[in-house]
């Protein structure tokens, strides 16, 4: 199975922390505090520990804050108009409005860095960085980190420390397992906004015991070495390669391409009135698309960037599905 439905770094996973999570004390519970870690994300962030929140993963902070939200009376959501299911699907189960465009009556604002799935800076950025959100300022505002440390971008890409760009007086979630390419350990943390000590203290007072496991502290704890970040780094110029190969494939298919994508995933429109089937078909083949149509985009697809053997073996498979023609460009590509 060539996966493109995923974002997780394709280049993972990270051989440091898969032998650290490997090496991890699964026969006793993590220090109920999680000091020793906290420790080192604050270190890693230049903020203190008392700022850092650990949770078992980005869709249960999501949960999390959007219950505090609520307890705080927090009527309304509001969502980018792409976005991460979770975080309407939580604000829905506690009867909170959700708006798609915004609005500054909204107790709790969400922004994804860059945004899922097309990949761009959230317009949001902006206005929390200047402090230009007038009434949202005192609502809760999340900016959700995961893909932060998959951009590829010469501007704003990872350089093995968190960017400055990115707005202080905000929430952040961290998720890194997706950069490491261990999706399946399951960790976040999210850092405080500077003199929010109430709000942590009721964040986690909400969270269940031992949110983050041995597994997971060990991913955590990974995260933070400088020879991790390294990795990560190298492993960005890589994805930066295949990236350019698969738009060019995509282009070569005669799918249009979504511009402007920062990240190591990007949306096509494929050249098809049977999508649905078709992507029956391409599953049934052993190749995943992502249908982006519950991101509000329908007739859409996002694709992860994957190794140049997946990519081939999606035009492989995509040529072989009924009635498609073979461009003759895509015959006589070149390897890049």
């Amino acid at each position: 199975m060539f996966d493109f439905s995923t974002n997780s770094n394709a280049c993972g996973p990270c051989p440091e922390a898969l032998r650290a999570v490997q090496a991890a004390d699964a026969t006793r519970y993590p220090d109920p505090a999680y000091t020793a870690l906290r420790e080192a994300l604050g270190a890693f962030h230049r903020v203190t520990p008392g700022r850092i929140l650990l949770a078992a993963g980005a869709s249960e902070f999501i949960h999390r804050i959007t219950a505090l939200a609520a307890q705080q009376g927090a009527v309304q959501v509001a969502v980018p108009p792409h976005s991460y299911g979770d975080y309407a699907q939580a604000a829905q189960v506690r009867g909170l409005d959700v708006l798609r465009s915004g609005g500054a009556a909204a107790g709790l604002h969400w922004a994804c860095e860059p945004s899922s799935p097309l990949g761009l800076e959230d317009p949001s950025l902006h206005g929390w960085r200047k402090g230009e959100d007038g009434e949202a300022a005192s609502a809760l505002r999340v900016l959700d980190c995961a893909y932060v440390p998959l951009r590829l971008d010469t501007e704003g890409g990872w350089t093995g420390a968190p960017p400055p760009y990115l707005p202080s007086a905000c929430w952040q979630l961290w998720t890194p397992n997706k950069a490491l390419g261990l999706t399946g350990v399951r960790a976040a943390y999210a850092i405080a906004p500077p003199d929010c000590e109430e709000l942590v203290h009721g964040l986690t007072a909400l969270a269940p015991s031992w949110p983050v496991g041995a597994h997971g502290v060990a991913l955590l704890q990974a995260w933070t070495h400088a020879t991790v970040q390294q990795w990560l780094v190298r492993s960005l110029r890589t994805l930066g390669d295949w990236k350019a190969r698969q738009q060019a494939l995509c282009t070569d298919l005669g799918w249009a391409v979504h511009a402007g994508s920062l990240a190591n995933y990007f949306c096509v429109q494929p050249a098809t009135a049977t999508l649905q089937s078709d992507l029956a078909a391409l599953r049934a083949s052993g190749i995943k698309l992502r249908d982006a149509t519950s991101f509000g985009l329908p007739g859409t697809v996002r694709l992860g960037v994957l190794a140049s053997a997946a990519q081939d073996a999606l035009q492989a498979a995509w040529q072989a599905l009924p009635g498609r023609t073979i461009p003759h460009s895509i015959g006589s590509r070149e390897t890049l």
